[in-house]
């Protein structure tokens, strides 16, 4: 089977994590017992405030953990947990962790462009459930931080250059202010490849590219088909495929401390976070969902993914998430290989 993998390199360029601390009814008590957990959670993530901060981001603690604590108490098929963005307000979690206005780059983009028609329209027999991961086509989840395909075809799975894209996609993309994941698949394209992550490694913040390193790509492309709007029938087959990058809204509440489970949570469609579907399946009650890797660290969630609903009534599908799919497409050999091949012919 051939089909490409960027997916789960694109997606964090639309943008971590410490494990989390447990908490009872002890610990909501009083002022003084939260302010103990408050402390203890701060020194586990080294989380450093001035003293005017820490007593404003104490208040907003005080509220998400009481949040935590009384979502949790419901009969809900997921589970949140007080995580490193424990004191952030809904405002700064999504300027700095979903902040990446793909509905803005849209309208300027227009009319969407792939290169070629949806190629897994015919596709028929799908499996009941799928999961990349245990195939080897997926990387391991990544922390974007601040910052807002390939072994399908190959074989070789191989960890790629956000970095790269940051500082020398300037074109309608952005940087770590985002960008959309068809521009950056086109992007990629045009130069001619992406290099590897330890060729150009990431630094979690927009610079000037690195001319030399860009001219070492190390997987090429051959363009990116737009899987159809709005239609998770069409993504269901995309998926069966290989991974498919898509944009959601991630900046509630429910998102920001979601640890387990099948998210069905409140949500439009809003987008503004990049993520990457690398697989599908059912629970034993009959619930559907998507498997999506995150970039907010391997501690987020499940290890760095969510199980997000699918298949349901609503429009774009939940948080959006057939809104803006799409998916890489790799025919041509890569640069080494391609090194390798005239090598092993000249002798």
């Amino acid at each position: 089977m051939e089909r490409a993998l960027l997916v789960g390199l694109v997606f964090v360029l639309l943008f971590g994590v410490g494990m989390s601390i447990p908490f009872d009814e002890k610990d909501l008590e009083s002022e003084e017992s939260l302010w103990d957990l408050y402390e203890r959670w701060r020194s586990h993530h080294t989380v450093t405030r001035d003293i005017a901060e820490k007593h404003r981001k104490f208040n907003v603690f005080k509220a998400n953990v009481r949040y935590i604590h009384e979502f949790n108490k419901n009969d809900a098929p997921y589970k949140l947990r007080l995580n490193k963005f424990g004191d952030l307000t809904k405002e700064e979690f999504r300027k700095t962790y979903a902040g990446s206005r793909i509905h803005h780059h849209m309208m300027f983009r227009g009319e969407r462009r792939g290169t070629s028609n949806f190629t897994h329209a015919k596709t028929n027999d799908l499996p009941v459930s799928i999961d990349w991961r245990q195939k080897g086509a997926v990387t391991g989840v990544k922390d974007q931080g601040h910052c807002g395909i390939n072994q399908i075809k190959t074989n070789k799975l191989l960890s790629l250059s956000e970095q790269e894209l940051i500082d020398c996609d300037k074109g309608e993309n952005q940087g770590c202010n985002g960008g959309l994941m068809d521009l950056a698949f086109d992007f990629i394209k045009k130069i001619g490849g992406l290099t590897s992550e330890v060729n150009y490694p990431y630094e979690a913040e927009e610079g000037t590219c690195d001319t030399l390193k860009e001219n070492s790509p190390l997987v090429v492309i051959d363009g990116h088909v737009n899987v159809p709007e709005n239609d998770e029938d069409a993504l269901l087959k995309a998926v069966a495929n290989q991974p498919v990058s898509v944009a959601i809204e991630a900046s509630g509440t429910d998102f920001q401390f979601y640890s387990e489970g099948v998210f069905t949570g409140d949500c439009g469609t809003d987008l503004d976070h990049g993520v990457a579907i690398v697989g599908y399946g059912i629970t034993q009650d009959g619930t559907k969902y998507w498997t999506v890797k995150n970039s907010w660290g391997p501690e987020w969630g499940e290890k760095g993914y969510i199980r997000m609903q699918r298949g349901i009534s609503r429009k774009g599908g939940l948080c959006g998430i057939a809104m803006e799919a799409s998916y890489p497409i790799k025919t041509s050999s890569n640069p080494t290989e391609k090194k390798t091949k005239t090598h092993k012919d000249e002798l």
